[in-house]
């Protein structure tokens, strides 16, 4: 009975230090998209550097894939992740998943890990995306708004729809953020 209480305790001790080292806007348990996987996202992007992008299918800002691709592939093993999360909220995405999925991964090539389809602002927002509205003190304006989140878990910056993957400026901002 000893044993059983103390391997109970050790657990739950290394579970609050576990959660003590998660930073806020990790605590989440998300599905991927077009799967019935989930990813705990402290445990799979803890010390990492991520860039957290709401996507759509059907917009202007759509071939902005591409160059999120090419970031996270040149990144990556920096520690940059970059997480998409579709949204409809601008009534540009697909309720398909599947078809989310096959634009993707097909038509621009993403290998970044992408998420269920989720509300990014208002009322019905995410949790995810009302901590990342809250914390940045800005809410998405549309798609393929960024928020950009250091390893420490500190959010760094927030760049609008219309900065492109392939800024200048926010390329030296994330190379700036990986070597903190």
């Amino acid at each position: 009975m000893k044993k059983l209480l103390a391997i109970t305790c050790l657990m739950l001790f290394c579970n609050l230090a576990h959660s003590a080292q998660c930073p806020d806007l990790l605590k989440f348990v998300k599905r991927k998209l077009n799967s019935q996987e989930t990813v705990n996202m402290c445990d799979a992007y803890a010390g990492k550097t991520v860039l957290f992008v709401n996507t759509a299918s059907y917009c202007g800002f759509t071939p902005q894939f591409k160059g999120l691709e090419d970031l996270y592939s040149k990144y990556k093993d920096q520690g940059l992740m970059v997480l998409g999360f579709p949204s409809h909220d601008f009534n540009q995405e697909d309720k398909d998943e599947g078809k989310t999925a096959e634009l993707c991964e097909l038509t621009y090539g993403v290998e970044f890990p992408m998420f269920e389809a989720m509300p990014v602002r208002g009322r019905d927002a995410d949790p995810l995306y009302k901590m990342l509205a809250k914390k940045s003190g800005t809410t998405v304006k549309w798609n393929f708004y960024k928020y950009l989140m250091d390893k420490n878990g500190n959010l760094v910056n927030t760049y609008a729809s219309s900065t492109k993957p392939t800024d200048p400026q926010f390329i030296s901002t994330i190379e700036d953020t990986l070597k903190r």
